[in-house]
């Protein structure tokens, strides 16, 4: 597979460096939280992310980007001298500021080289069979996710579900729209709410969408907006039907939980 894989790993984890009283955590993860590293949290002694890695190469991904800050000489110590991958060749492509989703993904340009590439959230561990699904749609696409499914499976609160984006898809399977921070609860189980979690196939046409994507209302440049954007311009997204679990490791309050979900699992990346 030639099908490259982009990870935005640079948000600055404003909801993990808040404090939670509530959670004992182990000293190594306290330091990860307290420097808003999600991708960095120790998870039975691995780093998440090595978790993802893992994932994308059961999928069958080959190269990995890791969109990463100006200092992230920690994250690549950590793979040049304590884990090297054998599975899944690692690439760091600098976002020089912390400007949103979109200008992450607009780091990696370059590094694509004008091919269709897939891109994730490096605070989510997605199901391999999904990964392999947006490896194999053949163009533009998204995971929709159920939303009542999603909060079942996973680890993800339903009032967390419910700030996800939402996504709408025509008869023949494509999306229509995306709504980014939509206000209202999560439906009831017979729902057929979508909503997206960032897991993305885009093709080259998607970073003319990130650069002229306005600033949003928290002033950051998000990739539902040029998802949206890429929309009326004429790119066509298959929705494919996703299911989880996906973990999620947003706050604090995840580290317990995916710990206990991974147990077991060592990743290989």
């Amino acid at each position: 597979m030639s099908l490259k894989a982009v990870v935005l790993a640079r948000g600055i984890g404003s909801r993990m460096r808040a404090a939670d009283q509530t959670m004992t955590l182990s000293a190594d993860q306290e330091r990860a939280a307290d420097a808003g590293l999600k991708a960095m949290m120790p998870i039975a002694g691995r780093s998440f992310l090595e978790y993802i890695l893992s994932s994308l190469a059961d999928a069958g991904y080959r190269d990995v980007g890791l969109v990463v800050g100006p200092d992230h000489r920690a994250l690549r110590q950590h793979f040049d001298e304590r884990v090297r991958p054998g599975r899944v060749r690692l690439h760091f492509l600098v976002q020089a500021e912390p400007l949103g989703t979109a200008n992450a993904v607009l780091s990696a340009e370059e590094w694509v080289g004008g091919e269709d590439f897939i891109s994730l959230n490096a605070d989510n561990l997605y199901p391999v069979p999904m990964l392999s699904a947006l490896a194999d749609a053949g163009g533009p696409s998204l995971l929709a996710f159920e939303a009542s499914e999603l909060a079942q499976s996973s680890n993800i609160p339903a009032s967390r579900v419910s700030a996800f984006a939402v996504v709408t898809v025509d008869e023949a399977g494509y999306l229509a729209g995306i709504t980014e921070k939509p206000r209202g609860d999560v439906p009831g189980a017979g729902a057929r709410t979508l909503v997206s979690m960032n897991g993305w196939r885009f093709d080259s046409r998607m970073f003319a969408a990130c650069r002229d994507v306005p600033r949003s209302a928290r002033g950051e440049f998000e990739l539902p907006d040029a998802v949206q954007l890429a929309l009326t311009r004429g790119v066509r997204f298959r929705a494919i039907q996703a299911s989880g679990p996906v973990l999620d490791l947003s706050s604090r309050a995840d580290v317990v939980d995916v710990a206990r979900r991974l147990a077991g699992v060592v990743p290989r990346p």
